[in-house]
């Protein structure tokens, strides 16, 4: 098995263990970011269902993005050449997924109805095997893990 299917495995396993969508996709690459688990967990807990099940941006894809910072981020008030290339390979990471995925929004993925920005209920739902059944989620968090392992790859 070669990363690129460990990383996604792992992140669909997290997933269905119980974790959110952004929690998995940043908790596979805790080698990579030098994070512990916890501390991901942590960091990322507030952006599943689309941030805080708001339906907005994908959590897979802000945890892409937040374990990409991790790994290749500048902490650097001054250095806009990094900001600029890391604000680049984030929106092609974004859209790599998008095509894959035809958005990297939360409601749109799931195929809810916009509700003109009102978030949806701040209660998770249980995840019972009905929940996993009707949501594309596991599939999403192995595709995003995919996506980040295969341009850390590239980039090796």
């Amino acid at each position: 098995m070669d990363g690129k299917e460990d990383k996604a495995a792992r992140a669909k396993e997290l997933f269905l263990a119980g974790a959110n969508c952004a929690q998995v996709v940043l908790c596979a690459f805790c080698d990579e970011t030098k994070l512990d688990m916890d501390t991901s967990m942590k960091i990322a807990s507030g952006f599943g269902g689309g941030m805080a099940r708001m339906r907005e941006v994908c959590g897979t894809v802000s945890g892409m993005f937040m374990a990409y910072d991790m790994i290749h981020g500048s902490s650097s008030l001054k250095d806009k050449e990094a900001k600029d290339l890391l604000y680049k390979k984030l929106q092609g990471l974004a859209e790599t997924f998008r095509k894959e995925n035809s958005s990297i929004i939360c409601r749109e993925l799931l195929g809810l109805a916009s509700p003109a920005h009102t978030p949806d209920s701040p209660v998770s739902e249980a995840r019972t095997p009905q929940y996993y059944k009707k949501r594309p989620c596991a599939e999403l968090v192995a595709m995003a893990a995919g996506i980040l392992q295969a341009e850390l790859e590239k980039e090796k």
